[in-house]
């Protein structure tokens, strides 16, 4: 029950990044830059209070469980999503991203010996059916610098995600990476420094997306890693352009239509899949 808990809470929180981002940057509420500095900075802190409450580390030892390498993979993903959507539209962004995470995931697996099983295979084409007939109306020439920044997201991201399946205190080892990724975030909104923008709403949409959405978010992810396969993890991400989807029927107005229900179906069943054909 942890594990699935887990799971669909940090999957709910990587979609309402999208969602926070859309709002943000299509508002002109931010600039990409502008964004993604207070998305990390209000990660870091408010992963630092959490675990100085948590009792997970006090003074210097709060930071002393972030990697260098997961902290650049962290602020490149942030980064890299936010100046994508500048140029991509939702559905088009998605299918890279996640395409890009599945692809740097399963090799990476791969290479290390990892043999997902016949059903595990089925259930990813299923799932990956599902999300290219969800986006695919979408598909329309997309830049290709935006193209490539989003799939250098997805790559920072698959390599997040697996440096953070042998983490033995997710809370610790995420607040250290956030804190650890501030410095960089830094040195790069002062290269756009001219550029940067934020609005009130701006900086709301970005806070909760660093604190709640991120921080919190990837900390659980964290957590629920140690319960998949490094195949398995990269499937379930699929599900998260379907949450988008449907989060933008509540909270963007957007329409939902038979096209929505006939590719969560899909991508949904190809994850249930995937899960039980699982090799212990």
């Amino acid at each position: 029950m942890r594990a699935v808990l887990y799971t669909v809470f940090a999957l709910v929180a990587f979609a309402f990044n999208s969602i926070l981002c859309r709002m943000a940057l299509h508002g002109g509420e931010a600039d990409a830059a502008g964004f993604t500095l207070v998305r990390i900075v209000s990660g870091a802190i408010t992963l630092i209070v959490i675990s100085y409450f948590a009792g997970s580390g006090k003074g210097s030892q709060i930071w002393e469980r972030g990697n260098w390498i997961s902290a650049f993979f962290l602020f490149a993903y942030a980064v890299c999503f936010s100046f994508a959507y500048l140029g991509l539209t939702a559905g088009t962004g998605a299918l890279i991203l996640f395409g890009s995470v599945q692809l740097t995931m399963i090799l990476v697996s791969l290479i290390r010996g990892e043999q997902p099983s016949a059903v595990e295979w089925i259930g990813l084409i299923v799932a990956a059916g599902g999300l290219v007939y969800l986006v695919f109306p979408g598909l329309a020439s997309p830049p290709l610098v935006s193209s490539l920044l989003m799939a250098a997201a997805g790559a920072a991201w698959g390599g997040y995600t697996l440096r953070g399946r042998g983490s033995s205190s997710p809370l610790a080892d995420t607040t250290g990476n956030f804190v650890l990724a501030v410095p960089i975030a830094i040195v790069v909104a002062i290269n756009y420094w001219s550029d940067v923008h934020l609005s009130k709403q701006g900086i709301t949409l970005a806070v909760l997306s660093g604190a709640v959405a991120s921080g919190i978010g990837y900390t659980v992810w964290y957590a629920a890693l140690k319960f998949h396969t490094a195949t398995t993890a990269a499937i379930l991400q699929l599900s998260v352009p379907a949450i988008v989807a449907a989060a933008g029927v509540w909270f963007l107005a957007e329409t939902a239509t038979r096209r929505l229900y006939i590719a969560g179906g899909l991508i949904l069943g190809g994850i249930l899949l995937a899960i039980l054909g699982r090799r212990k």
